[in-house]
């Protein structure tokens, strides 16, 4: 039986039932968290981490794509947040990768910034035959995601993406070995359910031990690389191109640089 689901006014809700915490993410159009929604997804995943009837977590989204990151709007409007947006993005990272239980995530559609760390920071991956996986960033005046996009695939790749911006396909992730299974839309929300369901049936303690001890034996601190790329886009936050690029994008045109890459309509 399933538990009744509690809307969030941050833009996701929860359910729990048959020791399967279930997060969906649901922000029109493009599941763009805002500051506040940030921030109250980690809560909501740390919640669901501390919950006794819960074993496993399953984080999916609803709409046209997972999650299309940070809500560039708001951060046009008041580029001051950006301390604080960096604050919930590494506080939900943090709280999948560091949650005491599994945490699954289905994608489909865009898999985008922040919506790559959160699969970064996922035990699992599962994915609809339709889900592209970008870092878009550059183009967006700000880093960061590197280092969860490391955690899923190959370094050389990881450049190549981040420098062009260029998505990669849920074949190709699946090829790269970042996602275990790839599947029709409409089977998505069953395919991250079996996999839960199989370890929901296992003991709860001897899943908690594993996941401790594997996130112990990891090659470096997610969380500190984080950090790292995180002071970046603070920098690159106090750049005119910087706020050239997110108004463009606001705007929905092309980003008026000169041939250095400086903005030339902020050019005194």
């Amino acid at each position: 039986m399933s538990a009744p689901k509690t809307l969030a006014k941050s833009g996701f809700s929860t359910t729990v039932a048959d020791g399967i915490a279930e997060i969906v993410i649901e922000r029109p159009p493009v599941n763009a968290l805002d500051d506040a929604g940030w921030h109250g997804l980690a809560d909501e995943i740390i919640r669901a981490g501390q919950n006794p009837a819960a074993r496993v977590i399953v984080l999916r989204a609803e709409g046209r794509g997972f999650c299309a990151g940070v809500d560039i709007k708001e951060l046009d409007k008041e580029p001051e947040r950006i301390v604080s947006v960096n604050a919930g993005n590494y506080r939900s990272f943090e709280a999948v990768h560091r949650n005491p239980l599994p945490v699954i995530v289905a994608v489909h559609g865009f898999v985008l910034g922040g919506g790559i760390g959160l699969a970064g920071a996922a035990d699992i991956v599962v994915a609809a035959e339709d889900a592209t996986f970008g870092v878009p960033e550059v183009d967006r005046g700000a880093m960061g995601g590197g280092a969860h996009l490391q955690r899923l695939f190959p370094v050389q790749k990881v450049r190549m993406m981040y420098f062009t911006g260029e998505p990669i396909t849920a074949a190709e992730a699946h090829r790269l070995g970042a996602v275990e299974q790839v599947v029709p839309r409409a089977q998505l929300r069953e395919a991250a359910l079996a996999i839960a369901r199989k370890i929901a049936a296992k003991s709860s303690v001897m899943i908690k031990l594993a996941k401790e001890s594997l996130n112990g034996i990891e090659d470096g601190n997610l969380e500190n690389k984080y950090r790292w790329e995180q002071g970046f886009t603070l920098q690159a936050y106090m750049s005119k191109e910087s706020a050239e690029t997110r108004r463009a994008f606001v705007e929905k045109r092309e980003a008026q640089l000169n041939a250095e890459g400086h903005s030339e309509k902020n050019k005194k």
